[in-house]
Formats: C-alpha cells, structure tokens, sequence
C-alpha cells in the first residue's frame, strides 16, 4: 500500500468514526499522516473526558487498523 492510499483509509477510517462522536457532542481532527503513523485532535465534549483515551484506543484506531493493518501509532495531541 503506497502512502497515499494509507492516508486515504486512514481518513475514511476517521470519516467512518465521526458521526459516533459527534453524537455525544464530539468531534476528530485529522491533523497530519506521516507514513504509517497519524496525529488527530479529539473536539467538543471529548475534550478532557476520561473515555476518550479508550474512545481512541477501542474506536479510532481499532478502525484504523481493520483497514490499514500495517498501521503503526495513534497519536493524540492536545490543545
């Protein structure tokens, strides 16, 4: 899979996540994709929740995953 087709999945991946965060008053951020490693923003309600290490562990890069199996860090970043 070239890097281009990665960041495509991992942006579906996000896309497919979305509508599941924003319901609880959340949101995601795709910041940057570099190689096999992605930086998101979470936003909203999920700001400071204490799910949201497991909103991204369990949700975000569980999906990630099942479409780039190769995928490498999820990482967050604050503020």
């Amino acid at each position: 899979m070239t890097d281009e087709e990665i960041k495509l999945k991992i942006e579906e991946a996000i896309e497919d996540i979305r509508p599941f965060l924003q319901r609880d008053g959340g949101d995601i951020e795709l910041l940057e994709v570099s190689g096999r490693s992605a930086k998101v923003r979470l936003q909203g309600h999920c700001v400071g929740c204490p799910g949201a290490a497991m909103t991204l562990k369990f949700g975000v890069e569980r999906r990630i995953r099942e479409l780039v199996p190769e995928f490498e860090q999820l990482i967050a970043v604050n503020g």
